[in-house]
């Protein structure tokens, strides 16, 4: 008889099936878990080594925007990263871009006079004649009809912003001021930082010990703080935030480029960084966040009315009506390379060329004949305008790895919004926007009939 043939012996280890499994499955979490915390740092900063300025801005007293805390983002890491080059190369980019007059050219001319609104309160009619700006020597209304009550001191350091300009603004003691992170060495240096507060934000600093003395030149950290009297603007807080927002190159007439970000955000990236990836690189007037749920202006009328964003409904109708019968249109393919009609307006990345200055002129106009809900005019806006702005929407991924968006502050008692004179509590009805006909107003019908799929 021959011999058996010897048998290996199966270590104990490897014996059991489930002990298998278990250790199986404990190296790929450990594995999937390394490689999460290795992935963990923002997604868009795919760029050369950069080192960032690591001292703190600007220390708060413990009990100063307490109550807020920041929302979270919609994704877990972005989708669209956007690269960013070495920051001494962007750096000498800018500077370089800067100087160069040429490329900001031509200029648009405004109409100067006075007039009982800031912004002239022109009729529809007179409103959409300066949307086609074949003509460079036509002048265009484009506010400033009235004073804009700011100290001289301000408006001199203003007009000497010759490069980058980031301006925010905070009306009604509605949010806290915030610092901005991730600056490179020389940012502070070259790029102006800009708050615009009205008297009751102002008193609210000061209440919380953070404005030193009488000064004139009040800084908070980057944010060179400029106090602005309502008396002389408009009753509504938020239309006098729309002023920095939306005439930012008028405010500062020699800067090249701005930022305008919601005081709501916190900005997470160097300017110069944002303006060279979103802007410069793409070769574009302007650059905005993607609406991360809404394509259509419709869409953001009825949530405006839904959520009661402005509670004035029957206002709210005269202006998609009037926009209907003026041309607007929903988006389609045909509207391409612009992605999308509805933009989240709280981050704006602008080259003050001409074509970023009219739409910017163009919409405030629109702001202050309406409301200053600024996502329902901005495509009629842009699709009626000639010449047409080159604009880059990007994806709302990339907007929430570039700034933290926290609550508002919770309304002091007794604090009035002053300017929203509504009629009680109203909300959309499902007849709202019904009428018969261009498709526009068809298409509203619909998205009522349909509103429960919003």
């Amino acid at each position: 008889m021959g011999k058996p043939a010897p048998s290996t012996k199966t270590p104990l280890l490897f014996q059991s099936k489930l002990l298998c499994c278990s250790l199986f499955y404990l190296f790929i979490a450990l594995f999937l878990a390394l490689q999460k915390s290795l992935s963990s740092k923002p997604c868009i900063f795919k760029s050369s080594p950069f080192h960032p300025i690591q001292t703190s801005l600007f220390s708060y007293n413990s009990s100063y925007g307490e109550h807020k805390y920041a929302l979270s983002t919609q994704h877990s890491s972005c989708s669209s990263p956007v690269f960013f080059s070495d920051y001494k190369v962007v750096f000498n980019k800018i500077q370089d871009l800067c100087t160069n007059s040429l490329a900001f050219s031509p200029v648009l001319k405004y109409i100067e006079g006075n007039s009982d609104s800031f912004g002239g309160n022109f009729s529809i009619q007179k409103r959409t004649s300066y949307f086609d700006h074949a003509n460079n020597s036509v002048e265009i209304p484009c506010g400033f009809f009235k004073k804009f009550p700011i100290s001289n001191s301000d408006k001199t350091t203003m007009e000497t912003c010759n490069g980058v300009v980031v301006v925010s603004a905070i009306f009604n003691n509605h949010d806290k001021i915030r610092q901005p992170r991730g600056l490179g060495s020389k940012t502070l240096e070259t790029v102006c930082f800009f708050m615009f507060v009205d008297v009751l934000t102002f008193q609210g600093l000061e209440d919380y010990q953070l404005t030193p003395g009488k000064s004139e030149e009040l800084k908070i950290g980057a944010w060179r703080i400029v106090k602005v009297s309502s008396k002389n603007l408009y009753e509504n807080p938020a239309m006098n935030g729309v002023i920095a927002k939306y005439l930012v190159h008028r405010l500062f007439p020699n800067s090249k480029f701005s930022i305008w970000i919601d005081a709501k955000l916190q900005l997470n990236v160097d300017p110069l960084l944002l303006i060279h990836a979103l802007v410069v690189s793409k070769n574009v007037d302007m650059a905005v966040s993607k609406h991360p749920f809404f394509i259509h202006t419709m869409e953001e009328a009825l949530a405006t009315a839904r959520w009661k964003k402005w509670r004035d409904i029957n206002a709210l109708q005269a202006q998609m009506e009037t926009y209907c019968e003026n041309g607007l249109q929903p988006w389609t393919p045909n509207k391409l390379p612009y992605p999308s009609d509805v933009p989240d307006s709280a981050l704006i990345l602008r080259k003050h060329g001409l074509r970023s200055n009219l739409f910017s002129c163009l919409l405030f106009n629109e702001l202050e004949a309406f409301n200053p809900r600024d996502q329902l005019a901005f495509a009629f806006v842009r699709d009626k305008m000639i010449p047409k702005l080159k604009l880059n929407m990007f994806e709302e991924e990339v907007f929430e790895n570039i700034c933290v968006e926290y609550r508002h502050n919770i309304k002091a008692k007794g604090v009035s919004e002053k300017g929203f004179n509504f009629k009680g509590n109203e909300r959309a009805k499902q007849d709202l926007f019904m009428s018969n006909g261009s498709n526009c107003q068809k298409y509203l019908f619909k998205m009522w009939e349909g509103e429960s799929h919003y």
